[in-house]
């Protein structure tokens, strides 16, 4: 960074290097540089973990911040000065001295069918191979159509439709949040509705990244913070920590703001997909994070620490 009078005058946003992620980055560097055009503001991206392993399911490299955990690290260090990701990446628990200061309006939340033919997800054929590399997606599938071939599917958006165009899928399932963003929902066949596919925790949101020490980089970002996109995560977030979920993990949870209320629905199901434990709650937003921890406990309750004990081997 550089001072002139003790302004700042430059600022380096880190970002992944997909296609996706630039635009994301791109999108939150232009409506900085309108706030402050006296400020110079580039990118560096930066390759991380998941970035690195493409083979591999997402689930068997276990762990967690796998596409934030470099990009944290060049900010811990001074290397960068803000983070952009995607939100439904970043884990619920951050390293010390970092938080998630500005959440900007969420896109469509929703998760999108795209078949080859343009054929609908009731009426895919019996043995159908639906790529997908989410153990979300795949339980709550299975649990409408356990008829299914849920195969992995990695890469970036770009890789996952050329692979459905090429035949080796019959259909994918990816987020809706990032086809509009790059200009593609016309691949689209169909959104799938929250009760059959409830969306990832802080999917169709970004969620940027600071130190919490840097006065500067937070003030600059307070224009760009949606209010309730901000309440909304914060409660999905809240429910993944309290139920110390990854993405090895078959959870699921959506927000809404409406006036001054929080309305939620989370879910746990089994990977098959044959047990899935879902609940909702209404509350006030000023106990937003209170709402999506009671919630993750009437979850656990009812079936969902058995679930979740049986994936990570506690029994």
């Amino acid at each position: 960074m550089s001072l002139t009078n003790g302004r700042r005058t430059s600022l380096v946003i880190g970002t992944r290097g997909s296609q996706l992620a630039l635009w994301q980055a791109e999108w939150v560097q232009a409506r900085l540089q309108e706030i402050a055009p006296s400020v110079s503001i580039r990118l560096q991206r930066i390759r991380t973990s998941g970035d690195k392993i493409l083979d591999v399911p997402l689930a068997k490299i276990g762990g967690k911040g796998l596409f934030v955990k470099e990009i944290e690290e060049a900010l811990s260090r001074g290397d960068i000065d803000l983070a952009v990701h995607s939100m439904k990446d970043v884990p619920s628990v951050l390293p010390e001295g970092l938080a998630i200061v500005c959440v900007p309006a969420r896109e469509d939340a929703r998760d999108a069918l795209l078949t080859r033919d343009h054929v609908a997800f009731r009426d895919l054929p019996a043995g159908a191979k639906m790529g997908t590399s989410s153990l979300r997606r795949q339980a709550q599938l299975l649990a409408y159509r356990p008829d299914l071939g849920v195969v992995m599917l990695r890469g970036n958006v770009n890789t996952r439709l050329r692979k459905l165009q090429e035949g080796a899928y019959d259909a994918i399932v990816l987020a809706a949040a990032g086809l509009t963003r790059l200009g593609w929902a016309g691949h689209v066949t169909e959104y799938l509705p929250s009760t059959l596919s409830l969306p990832a925790v802080g999917q169709g949101a970004l969620g940027i990244e600071s130190r919490l020490d840097d006065t500067f980089v937070r003030e600059l970002l307070v224009p760009i913070n949606d209010h309730g996109t901000f309440i909304a995560v914060s409660t999905e977030r809240a429910f993944l920590d309290r139920l110390e979920g990854g993405c090895q993990v078959p959870i699921a949870g959506h927000a809404v703001v409406e006036n001054q209320t929080v309305r939620f629905e989370g879910l746990v199901a089994s990977v098959d997909g044959t047990h899935v434990i879902r609940d909702r709650i209404d509350g006030p937003v000023d106990q937003a994070a209170p709402l999506g921890t009671a919630l993750a406990e009437r979850i656990l309750d009812a079936g969902g620490k058995q679930i979740l004990d049986q994936i990570y081997g506690r029994v």
